[in-house]
């Protein structure tokens, strides 16, 4: 006969997520998961599997989350030069019990060398963020807020690896100042021409 679940499987995988963004993957010990999951070791082989497993699981999540969270705040704006903002300034605004810095980049930079796996997970985020970028930048360029000049894709590409470093910048300087300098003078590449 099975056991029943001693746990919440959505808590425990968020509790796993916190680990693996604050310490990185080959920092994450099986222990410190167990003792941050609050869960037996048993318990979390048999639900979910092996150390990268699990990782893939939270990178999942993670990447889910995220593309939930900016929908949310994005869908309200009329303004693509102020929904694009939002996404640069989510990156240097986070909520206190938010680790620095963006798991995904985080994985990038650790991982994806040698880890196929996980360079897929980080690409596919990636290009989601690009994606969300490009129909921004078109919806601007469709309202005159954005120079029709400019090419959406291009543009959407360079936006995207500019957020991409400020991620990494989050981590490396305290200095928001500096941090919000950075935001503005990158989105001067949506003023009109």
């Amino acid at each position: 006969m099975a056991r029943n679940k001693e746990f919440d499987v959505d808590t425990v995988l968020g509790k796993a997520m916190t680990v693996f963004w604050r310490q990185g993957y080959e920092m994450t010990s099986m222990q410190d998961l167990v003792n941050h999951m609050g869960i037996h070791k048993r318990s979390m082989y048999d639900t979910f599997g092996d150390k990268h497993k699990l990782f893939m699981k939270v990178m999942d999540r993670y990447a889910e989350n995220m593309q939930t969270k900016i929908d949310q705040r994005i869908q309200s704006l009329h303004s693509a030069k102020e929904a694009i903002r939002l996404l640069f300034e989510m990156t240097v605004t986070k909520d206190e019990s938010e680790p620095e810095g963006c798991l995904i980049v985080n994985t990038a930079v650790e991982l994806s060398i040698h880890d196929p796996e996980a360079a897929d997970m980080v690409n596919d985020s990636l290009l989601n963020t690009e994606k969300t970028l490009q129909e921004l930048v078109r919806h601007g360029q469709e309202n005159g807020e954005i120079s029709g000049t400019l090419d959406a894709a291009a543009l959407s590409e360079y936006l995207n690896n500019a957020l991409v470093g400020l991620c990494v910048m989050v981590k490396t300087t305290p200095d928001t100042a500096k941090l919000k300098r950075i935001i503005d003078t990158t989105l001067t590449a949506l003023e009109r021409s």
